[in-house]
């Protein structure tokens, strides 16, 4: 008998990326809705409502009172996959992302002309991607499921009335489920391997907020990076499991892991009393992100270890992602008393390369048109409702892990709805 470690590739990169989310990598940016109306451009700088808690909490110290903000963001994606071809065979319906929605909310309150509380829960990373049973690509990657819920609670301090600074520690829990159908012998393909780990983890965000003239206000914000280490299990299930090939089915498995710190600068401009411009730029530290391995303790082969150390001893996947740039402008225009139009255009790099992009991800440089609107149903109550259309450029995915292979172009697009209130009290 032989005892080995088995190291089983979690590219939780890749299962948490956001192809069809609003932000590079697996980041997102469906936090607020009055912000998503304009592409997010203006986050760090306009302070509309209670979401500045996240898009810069310096902010707060422009919010009168107290304010609870809260809704809901759905991303209804589509992807279309071509020239497909490799080993095994299989189907290609590229149909693997559900009607998914992002829920947030955020409270903040006033306490002088000094001083500003909050706080926020909301989800920064995530995805769910789903393929169907036999999907041609299933050896690198067949279902993913990773959630990032963060609490934030916030302070901020205003020096006088041109300049603010705010400071929020974020308690951030991740968990995620990644299956792939695995070939570990020429008597073992499709052996489903299944992982599943959770952790929480500590970070922080920091904003300052400068009334830089009567019209024009700048905002910076910086999102600290979050070093995970997910405990869990891994299960393997089909051949290799029920032919003998390994002892046991499942072990405890760990994994490290960095989401990485991101820089947003961005500015508002008061054109008129009713027109105001919006410009960001958001630079995010993807190069963090070289490679994603899953440990799993006491894997132990049978059968005189047929199954062999270079099928289970280490299975690694390259990621190799780089840093990226986003960069957004956007409008508003106050229609009445009560209605404010929005919109807003965005590019948005991806953070993946033509050589190790995988079928969990297969995304590339993306643009988003985004228009809104904000109605103010009561003095103290508005509702935001938003739109946003996601085009990205057409990308191949071509792995291999012999005895399997997988090449595929992939057109990937993306409708967004965002639905949010805002009640000052």
């Amino acid at each position: 008998m032989k005892k080995v470690m088995l190291k089983t590739t979690l590219s939780l990169a890749v299962a948490m990326a956001s192809s069809h989310l609003f932000a590079s990598g697996f980041a997102l940016n469906e936090q607020s809705v009055s912000g998503m109306g304009t592409g997010f451009a203006g986050r760090s700088s306009s302070a509309d409502d209670a979401s500045t808690v996240y898009g810069n909490p310096a902010g707060m110290a422009r919010l009168n009172g107290q304010q609870i903000t809260g809704g809901v963001a759905a991303i209804d994606a589509s992807t279309n996959i071509k020239d497909a071809s490799g080993s095994p065979s299989g189907s290609n319906k590229g149909d693997m992302v559900p009607f998914t929605a992002v829920p947030f909310g955020f409270y903040t309150n006033k306490l002088n002309d000094q001083w500003a509380v909050g706080l926020g829960f909301y989800a920064p990373f995530g995805l769910v991607t789903d393929y169907e049973s036999g999907f041609q690509g299933r050896g690198f990657g067949s279902k993913s499921e990773v959630k990032v819920v963060t609490f934030q609670p916030t302070v901020s301090y205003a020096f006088n009335d041109k300049v603010s600074v705010g400071f929020g520690p974020t308690i951030n829990r991740i968990s995620g489920t990644l299956e792939s159908d695995k070939t570990l012998s020429p008597l073992a393909s499709d052996t489903n391997v299944k992982i599943k780990g959770d952790d929480t983890a500590l970070g922080f965000n920091v904003g300052v907020l400068v009334q830089a003239t009567d019209t024009t206000r700048v905002g910076l914000t910086y999102h600290s990076k979050v070093k995970y280490k997910l405990e869990g299990h891994t299960t393997v299930s089909g051949p290799a499991a029920t032919q003998g090939f390994l002892r046991n089915n499942r072990y405890d498995a760990s994994l490290k892991i960095e989401t990485p710190e991101s820089y947003d600068l961005s500015v508002t401009q008061d054109l008129t009393d009713a027109w105001k411009l919006y410009g960001g730029a958001t630079w995010t530290r993807w190069s963090r992100l070289k490679e994603i391995t899953v440990n799993n303790d006491g894997v132990t082969t049978a059968n005189g270890g047929l199954l062999g150390p270079s099928r289970i001893g280490s299975i690694t996947e390259e990621q190799n992602w780089h840093d990226t740039w986003a960069y957004a402008v956007g409008t508003s225009y106050q229609l009445t008393k009560q209605v404010v139009l929005r919109t807003g255009l965005t590019f948005d790099q991806s953070p993946t390369n033509n050589t190790d992009r995988s079928p969990r991800i297969p995304t590339g440089d993306r643009t988003i048109f985004s228009v809104g609107l904000g109605y103010k149903v009561m003095d103290n109550m508005t509702i935001d409702l938003a739109y946003s259309y996601l085009k990205e450029e057409d990308v191949k995915v071509n792995n291999t892990a012999a005895p399997s292979s997988y090449r595929a172009k992939y057109e990937n697009s993306a409708n967004g709805f965002g639905l949010g209130m805002t009640y000052t009290f």
